[in-house]
């Protein structure tokens, strides 16, 4: 069956022809058509952990997905696709969640993760493969302290050059970007009754637990503390988060 993956901890290359590579790290969904020949490597050999949801033909046939085959994401997945994607995550590793509950939020997935295909207009192969170094390098270590120059000097451009490129492949700005990874790595952390926020929120690269939650509220509309507080109480509670994050998805 046809899948898309999406990465919760981790990077990985996935390999399907001639120079053809697409990077999986937890700021984006992986798509791999049935039938396709292709192969995975690992940067670093960290390996990784992700979330693998599996389509029939009819489903994609639903969601008007087109050739899914030639499906690149090149957009980061918006804050709402990051909370569905962990808040699914959790409820099946935990066995809270039924099969209609797993199946909407499966769907609504999908459906995020193809509107981030092709939604930003693709430059020259040179300067794909230097923004998927940036990226690679943000996903290995999002907790770096990060700059323009150092990030420039790693794929041989100008500060400015870079800010430029990326931006237009990958449609935010590098700090954004950073912002969001440093984010998209902690949240499962978050939903993790057991695990510290402050440990959580140094780990992630933030320089504070408040500044953290700062950041946190910014981009998924609730703080840290009230994500786990209404994971642990019912999916009505995290229903309320979830929908009025869509509106400040982008």
């Amino acid at each position: 069956m046809n899948v898309v993956v999406f990465p919760l901890r981790g990077v990985f290359a996935k390999h399907d022809g001639p120079r053809r590579r697409v990077l999986g790290t937890p700021s984006h969904a992986v798509f791999v058509a049935a039938g396709q020949p292709y192969r995975v490597s690992y940067p670093l050999a960290l390996g990784d952990y992700c979330l693998t949801l599996r389509f029939s033909d009819a489903a994609l046939e639903r969601a008007a997905c087109g050739d899914f085959a030639s499906l690149v994401s090149t957009g980061a997945l918006t804050p709402a696709l990051l909370l569905r994607r962990a808040v699914l995550w959790r409820r099946l590793v935990a066995g809270h969640c039924d099969p209609l509950e797993a199946e909407e939020l499966s769907a609504g997935l999908l459906e995020g993760a193809l509107e981030t295909v092709g939604r930003h207009v693709r430059r020259s192969c040179t300067g794909r493969r230097r923004v998927e170094l940036v990226k690679e390098a943000i996903a290995l270590h999002p907790e770096q302290r990060w700059t323009l120059a150092s990030l420039g000097k790693l794929v041989h451009v100008s500060p400015h050059h870079l800010a430029h490129v990326f931006r237009s492949e990958v449609g935010l700005p590098l700090h954004r970007y950073l912002v969001r990874a440093r984010l998209a790595k902690a949240l499962d952390a978050v939903l993790d009754a057991a695990s510290d926020l402050a440990s959580v929120a140094a780990e992630a690269g933030f320089a504070s637990h408040s500044h953290f939650t700062e950041r946190f509220r910014a981009l998924f509309g609730c703080a840290p503390a009230e994500l786990r507080r209404a994971s642990a109480r019912s999916i009505a509670e995290l229903r309320k988060i979830l929908t009025a994050d869509l509106l400040a998805a982008a």
